[in-house]
């Protein structure tokens, strides 16, 4: 039976080009993950969030760099940094996706009869700014809400019931001031 001592343990092939380069990863992974969430909340104004971020996601970071500073000969290392890094990318806009933070104002151009959509919108107690407006062959519709992010599926799906074809654009906003946001109650998954 042969035991390892700990010396010999970190100097073993299984360590250096298996365990090691996925501790890189699994670091990178995380930091980078944090790291796209703390750029997403400072847009947002939430300070003390992207403080606590900051400090993680550069903790983290130093971890896995000084591994590669430690093991310069290991190719395995330099690979696993940056899948890590791009894998903590997707994971960092992903999570961002689900937890749908902050809010949008969306704009719509209907090109058609809006009255509805307008109706069924307000149905539903989104508040709406709607506006003549001239349009490329004539007079149209535009409507203008602002909705908590995690309501957009919702209510665009409300609108393609009777307005499938509107024109509409979505653009995050940093802050809204006296705004009327509907209860979130009826924003169930089960719409």
């Amino acid at each position: 039976m042969n035991i390892f001592s700990i010396s010999e343990y970190f100097n073993h092939d299984l360590f250096m080009y298996v365990i090691l380069p996925l501790l890189i990863f699994i670091f990178r992974v995380f930091d980078q993950t944090i790291g796209i969430l703390r750029i997403i909340l400072a847009t947002k104004g939430m300070g003390y969030l992207v403080l606590i971020a900051g400090f993680f996601e550069s903790l983290i970071w130093l971890f896995a760099i000084s591994q590669i500073i430690n093991h310069l000969d290991n190719i395995f290392c330099y690979i696993a940094f940056a899948a890590g890094f791009s894998t903590g990318n997707f994971f960092g806009i992903y999570i961002e996706k689900k937890l749908s933070l902050g809010n949008v104002i969306i704009r719509i151009v209907f090109q058609q009869e809006s009255s509805k959509s307008i109706a069924l919108l307000k149905a539903y107690n989104f508040r709406l700014t709607v506006l003549d407006a001239l349009g490329m062959d004539g007079n149209v519709k535009m409507l203008f809400s602002t909705i908590k992010r995690n309501q957009i599926d919702f209510f665009i799906k409300i609108l393609n019931i009777n307005n499938p074809k509107a024109f509409y654009t979505i653009e995050d906003v940093r802050m809204v001031r006296e705004g009327y946001f509907p209860k979130s109650k009826i924003f169930s998954k089960n719409y």
